[in-house]
């Protein structure tokens, strides 16, 4: 395990290593406002047992990585992907396979269609073809009303200088994601939340601007080139991207295979479900 500030794309990032680097190097990229802490330390050590060399780390805005003052992000969602791409170089690799959740999953997507030379596989977890369903995807399920309900009353702000207030505050944010016949583990997401809040130089930067970036045109269009090896995973119970953004994901990326989650919402893989997530990466991820 080795954490480390490096140079990449032109900005500092903040990147944690498990494994031998001369094992098949796997990226997680992470979703939106989420630092390397989303993917936990022992799912990691059960990825680079495989044995392979796991990668995290914290996208723009989150831990330790370069921050931008609260709703002034300066950089854009292609720059996001540069990054990821000029992290693969500084680590010395000429491509990975490529691990992304949600807004991470859709970065992959792109590597995959701009950049298949980089990418040795891609597995795309709790993510979407084109985005939420709605008029713009009108093939595409919608997010589900109770989710709408919380979007359309959002919770006020906490005192950012507030530890206890910012940590009880992203709980609170993940409530509304998980699995609606699964128990909220409250005790993991504490865990979690404290250790991102913790790590965080700009905790208020880092739950906001990730989602008012601009650029980057939809590859949606563009999924049937991808000539990566592609496995979807995604949670039956998502209240985000309702499990049929995953079918249509799986069926417009040639070759793609669909793994559900079961009892999962729009979140990072849980443990209970890490025995099926974990074999199913490595046995995609085997040299190919």
């Amino acid at each position: 395990m080795n954490e480390k500030m490096v140079r990449a794309n032109g900005v500092d990032l903040c990147v944690e290593t498990f494994g031998d680097p001369s094992d098949p190097g796997i990226l997680l990229i992470g979703g939106a406002a989420s630092s390397m802490d989303w993917w936990e330390e022992e799912f990691c050590e059960r990825l680079a047992a495989g044995p392979r060399f796991v990668i995290r780390y914290d996208l723009r805005d989150t831990g330790r990585s370069v921050s931008y003052p609260p709703g002034a992000p300066g950089y854009t969602q292609p720059d996001l992907v540069a990054d990821a791409l000029g992290l693969l170089d500084v680590l010395g690799l000429a491509r990975a396979h490529l691990v992304g959740i949600s807004m991470g999953g859709g970065m992959a997507q792109r590597i995959g269609v701009e950049h298949p030379e980089r990418a040795a596989s891609l597995t795309l977890i709790s993510t979407s073809p084109g985005g939420p369903g709605g008029p713009s995807n009108p093939d595409l399920p919608p997010i589900s009303e109770k989710l709408l309900a919380v979007f359309s009353e959002p919770s006020p702000d906490p005192d950012w200088s507030d530890r206890e207030q910012v940590i009880e505050y992203v709980v609170d944010g993940q409530r509304p994601f998980a699995a609606t016949s699964a128990a909220f583990d409250e005790e993991r997401m504490r865990r979690i939340a404290t250790q991102v809040v913790d790590r965080s130089s700009n905790i208020e930067s880092s739950m906001k601007n990730h989602w008012i970036l601009k650029g980057g045109e939809p590859v949606r269009s563009r999924l049937g080139s991808v000539t990566a090896p592609t496995l979807v995973l995604h949670g039956t119970e998502d209240p985000l991207f309702p499990y049929g953004h995953a079918v249509a994901l799986a069926n417009e990326i040639p070759g793609a295979r669909l793994i559900p989650l079961e009892q999962t919402g729009h979140e990072m893989p849980p443990p209970a479900v890490w025995d099926v997530v974990v074999p199913a990466i490595l046995a995609h991820t085997e040299a190919r």
